[in-house]
């Protein structure tokens, strides 16, 4: 894999652009729809997220969206409120864990990803895509920057989740978000949810 980051240059074949767009329009419409039918779901979670902590419900970050500019993106809150925005891999690496009771159940099963319905809903984001980078990660972003992945809209889910998400090392990753966007079609994308669904269900690769 390390291989192909090196040497591979990310891009969006004449034959997938017509399914780029399309894949856009579905985006907002199922994003917004989805928003609308889980929104009692998510006022329950978002219940209990208070009652287990002090702090919002809702987390808000800043992450690096298509063409490499900020957005903030929703998630539920799993950790303790004031806790520092890093990623996954340094806060192991610092040995925190600040991840809350209801939030170690909403990370298990991926329910804290749901607020992102509204970046979908917004455009900001994709069902299926490379996840989106925090700032400080710029190993990722140097290297999805010299591949051009980093023009991509970032996903809910995409190939390097269902292939072992924090599992993987950062050259790994990276390689599989290349390959994902220069194979991009309905059926990649088809393929990419089955395998979510089994990922979560088992929860394999999320710490």
């Amino acid at each position: 894999m390390k291989d192909q980051v090196t040497h591979h240059s990310s891009f969006i074949t004449h034959r997938a652009k017509p399914y780029q767009a399309v894949k856009t329009v579905l985006d907002v419409v199922l994003g917004t729809a989805l928003l609308v039918i889980f929104s009692p779901a998510m006022l329950v979670i978002a219940v209990l997220i208070r009652l287990d902590s002090p702090g919002p419900a809702i987390y808000r970050q800043a992450r690096v969206g298509a063409n490499s500019k900020l957005f903030t993106i929703y998630k539920f809150r799993t950790m303790k409120a004031g806790t520092p925005a890093l990623s996954t891999e340094e806060m192991q690496r610092k040995g925190h864990a600040p991840v809350t009771r209801v939030g170690h159940f909403l990370r298990r099963i991926s329910l804290d990803e749901l607020p992102q319905l509204l970046n979908i809903a917004k455009g900001q984001m994709s069902f299926i895509g490379p996840r989106p980078a925090l700032p400080t990660q710029t190993d990722v972003l140097a290297l999805r920057a010299q591949l051009g992945v980093d023009r991509t809209r970032p996903g809910l889910t995409g190939l390097a989740q269902v292939m072992g998400r924090d599992d993987l090392r950062v050259e790994t990753k990276v390689g599989y978000d290349d390959e994902y966007c220069r194979k991009l079609s309905f059926w990649m994308d088809l393929r990419i949810l089955a395998r979510t669904i089994g990922a979560i269900a088992s929860a394999r690769g999320n710490k």
